[in-house]
């Protein structure tokens, strides 16, 4: 397995989450149903699509830092609720510690996503718990971190992430919300998974894919 990960090894990760939300947006649309419009899927259908179409502009031989950035930028505008600015505000906040840097070791990956997160939770008082994006997002940076801090290498600590992103989605169920449409009907919510828990459980297992291709 690589010691670093660089631009081309993200935009394999951007590429396969954006597959992975096209092979579940059916799933995704049917959990916000129980509680939202019922559109998330199609929403991070149009996220996934902006995603794609910035990769394409960023060029051939793409700096890490722009690509991040133009990334969240694309994302940030599309219209569905929240979903945009907090996917975008996560990405955003990843190009900042890329700055400068071609290739990222496990510790380096581990603080590009600790600042992703820190820009999502400076856009959403959500915390664990609260049946959000957060309870899937925030297990998975604190997993990449512990992962990279134990000696694991990129590809190791992404497999453990993606696995904590799933456990975090997958505890949703038995949450009741408490932000977004779905705290409108209360107690109503418990029993199925929020989608945006699910939304970054599915990119994680995608950046998982990514790397593991390249391994």
């Amino acid at each position: 397995m690589s010691a670093t990960i660089g631009c081309n090894d993200f935009i394999r990760m951007l590429r396969a989450a954006i597959a992975q939300i096209e092979q579940n947006h059916e799933t995704l649309s049917r959990l916000d149903s129980h509680g939202g419009d019922g559109d998330h899927g199609s929403t991070m259908r149009r996220a996934m699509a902006c995603v794609e179409k910035a990769i394409a502009e960023t060029g051939e031989s793409p700096d890490l830092k722009a690509l991040l950035h133009n990334v969240g930028w694309a994302v940030m505008g599309v219209d569905g609720g929240a979903t945009g600015p907090l996917f975008g505000m996560l990405f955003m906040g990843m190009s900042a510690p890329a700055a400068g840097k071609a290739d990222l070791d496990a510790a380096e990956l581990a603080g590009v996503f600790e600042a992703g997160l820190a820009s999502v939770r400076k856009n959403t008082k959500a915390q664990v718990g609260d049946k959000t994006l957060i309870d899937a997002l925030a297990p998975a940076v604190e997993t990449l971190r512990k992962e990279a801090d134990a000696g694991a290498d990129p590809t190791r600590a992404l497999e453990a992430a993606a696995a904590a992103a799933q456990a975090g989605a997958a505890a949703t169920k038995e949450m009741q919300a408490r932000f977004g449409r779905a705290k409108n009907v209360k107690e109503k919510s418990i029993g199925n998974q929020d989608a945006g828990a699910a939304s970054v459980s599915l990119i994680f297992r995608g950046f998982a894919k990514g790397v593991q291709s390249n391994g």
